[in-house]
């Protein structure tokens, strides 16, 4: 029998292990970026075409390489970093491995000019395929430049793989504010398509760490972050902590902005979240997730950062006393800027109201209402389908408007009027709590959840407008200007047309600014940058749905953003005419996810809860 086993060309060896390193553009950006900050760079240039798939290019002004360095660099397992085994317990470089650039020249096209500080020539390197083209010398600017060239080029399956531009543009902005937050002492440019997305100057030497890194923040996310943020830090014998959290009141129900990073290394710790999650405890809701811009330091000895290829989980050697300083600095931080929560014992105006209390309802103004505009005769088709419908428990899918089952008796199904009165005018209905309309029903209680029922009309609302691809807005007296995140910004560049369709009139106005000059007809009184926001937390926690289902999810994204939200006062004939705009859905029990809007509590219910 013959022999089966072969070594492999070391082309094909090559390409292997690029998988392992260079998965997308961004692989190539993290691996290049780090060089430049290992090299001693105080400022650093990216550029990228088509996401990166055209060009990843890196310049910077580090120390530089000899025209032996230069050749060696692209070899498997060369590294200046480590020089015996010993050395892997006391690294606080970026890389070590020497993996990178032999990865990264098996699948592309690259291009590397360099010159130490004190010579007058450099080298220029050409490597196809980790074929080398060319190597002379040339003169050019101290520092180092790298040019990587049509990715995956000769691997034309692994180039399919790849998603559009602008999913591959967020990736490749992740990694840039990567490298960016953990060095606030060094200066960092993107240029995409030829157009500047950042310039950001290197933090004062003379400013204290914190400036710079508040700076840093506010330079890479928007000058909203300088007022979101409470500074954290807090030294011991065994690891240091500093960094900021973000107040309790701008947590989100997506996660955003959570960084951790130890040794200015950046890291994935689901152990850290736990302990900086803990720290907010009574003052956010489960659902909730602050953000973070955390920075540990401790001995490299007490950690292994070589557990993982691209080296973003690490172990800690003494893992419970660094999760007890985490969490004590977070909360001390909290608890020094007296950051703790607020209780309301005011009795609702509306729940006064309704007991024959001695107290009132504020006057409605229209502006109270915000994303929800009434209509001005409610009519009673909504409430006649309310009571045709029964519903059972929110549980259950319970039987549609129209289905000939209902667990509500006949007699129940209209309220009467009183004569000569218009129809609708003495249902008895209340709101509780700001949250919950409350509806008398002969059998029992009708509860709807304002909010919840607000999205749904909205969400149909919104996907018949994006089906037409049409939709009115209501011009803004004096456009707004938004100042996005780069990520931000490339994923509202990518739903502008259909953001449009639903009212929301948006337009590029330069940079990382957009102009609001319309807002949605229902939403004219909202606040331009609030609402947006809220978007952009919907979009960015969908993820890939919105490629596969693009308008439901943008719908359900606007829906949620312009719903009125827990808190919101509304008059009766408001309560009146959300009803029935939400009977005249098709799905009027449940949320466009899943969540139920209504449910019934029948006086037999209410008879057992009382034993009776």
């Amino acid at each position: 029998m013959a022999d089966l086993i072969r070594l492999l060309p070391d082309h094909v060896a090559n390409q292997i292990a690029a998988g392992e390193v260079v998965q997308r553009p961004a692989s190539v950006v993290k691996e290049l970026l780090e060089n430049s900050v290992d090299a001693g760079a105080s400022r650093i240039t990216l550029v990228v075409k088509d996401a990166g798939r055209t060009l990843v290019q890196v310049t910077d002004d580090g120390k530089g390489m000899s025209p032996t360095d230069a050749r060696l660099c692209f070899e498997r397992h060369a590294t200046s970093k480590i020089r015996q085994a010993d050395d892997l317990g006391a690294i606080r470089t970026k890389g070590f491995r020497g993996e990178a650039l032999a990865s990264i020249a098996a699948i592309a096209q690259v291009e590397l000019r360099t010159r130490e500080h004190d010579q007058e020539l450099g080298t220029r390197v050409l490597i196809e395929g980790n074929r080398v083209r060319a190597q002379e010398p040339i003169a050019g600017q101290e520092g180092t430049s790298i040019s990587v060239r049509s990715l995956f080029y000769n691997t034309p399956a692994r180039r399919q793989f790849l998603k559009s531009d602008s999913v591959e543009m967020r990736h490749v902005l992740d990694e840039f504010n990567r490298i960016a937050l953990a060095h606030p002492d060094i200066g960092f440019r993107l240029v995409s398509n030829d157009r500047e997305e950042f310039n950001l100057p290197p933090g004062s030497p003379d400013a204290p760490y914190g400036a710079s890194m508040r700076q840093r923040i506010t330079g890479l996310f928007g000058r909203r972050y300088d007022e979101r943020l409470v500074p954290v830090e807090e030294g011991t014998d065994i690891v240091s902590v500093r960094g900021f959290v973000g107040k309790p009141e701008f947590a989100r129900r997506s996660r955003g902005e959570q960084f951790f990073f130890v040794n200015r290394r950046f890291i994935r710790s689901s152990y850290l979240e736990h302990a900086v999650r803990r720290a907010y405890e009574e003052l956010i809701t489960a659902d909730s997730y602050p953000g973070w811009f955390l920075f540990v330091d401790l001995d490299p000895a007490q950690i292994d950062i070589n557990i993982h290829p691209t080296k973003t989980e690490i172990k800690f050697r003494d893992d419970r006393a660094v999760y007890a300083i985490v969490h004590a600095a977070v909360r001390r931080a909290l608890g020094r800027f007296n950051i703790v929560p607020s209780l309301d014992f005011e009795p609702e105006p509306a729940m006064i109201a309704a007991m024959g209390g001695g107290g009132s309802a504020p006057a409605w103004r229209p502006t109270d209402l915000g994303a929800f505009t009434a209509p001005p005769r409610p009519s009673p088709e909504g409430w006649q389908k309310l009571f045709d419908m029964g519903m059972a428990s929110p549980v259950d899918d319970g039987p549609t408007v129209g289905s000939a089952t209902s667990v509500l008796p006949v007699e129940d199904r209209v309220l009467p009027s009183r004569e000569g009165e218009e129809a609708g005018s003495e249902r008895p209905v209340f709101q509780l709590h700001g949250r919950y309309i409350v509806a008398q029903v002969r059998s029992g209680v009708l509860v709807v959840d304002q909010h919840r029922a607000h999205e749904r009309v909205l969400y149909e609302r919104n996907l018949k407008l994006l089906a037409q691809g049409v939709g009115m807005s209501q011009t803004e007296l004096f456009p707004r200007h938004i100042e996005l995140a780069a990520a931000d910004l490339a994923l509202v560049e990518g739903v502008l047309p259909e953001l449009r369709s639903m009212g929301l009139d948006l337009e590029l106005f330069g940079g990382r600014t957009v102009q609001v000059n319309g807002m949605p007809a229902e939403a004219a009184d909202e606040d331009p940058a609030r609402l947006l926001e809220q978007l952009l937390e919907q979009l960015r926690s969908a993820g890939s749905a919105l490629r596969n289902e693009r308008h439901p999810v943008l719908a359900r994204g606007m829906a949620r953003s312009m719903a009125i939200r827990p808190g919101r006062v509304l008059a009766t004939a408001e309560m009146h005419g959300l009803i029935d705009r939400l009977f005249a859905c098709e799905q009027p029990t449940r949320t466009p996810g899943g969540k139920p809007v209504l449910f019934t509590l029948t006086l037999h219910e209410l008879d057992q809860r009382f034993e009776r």
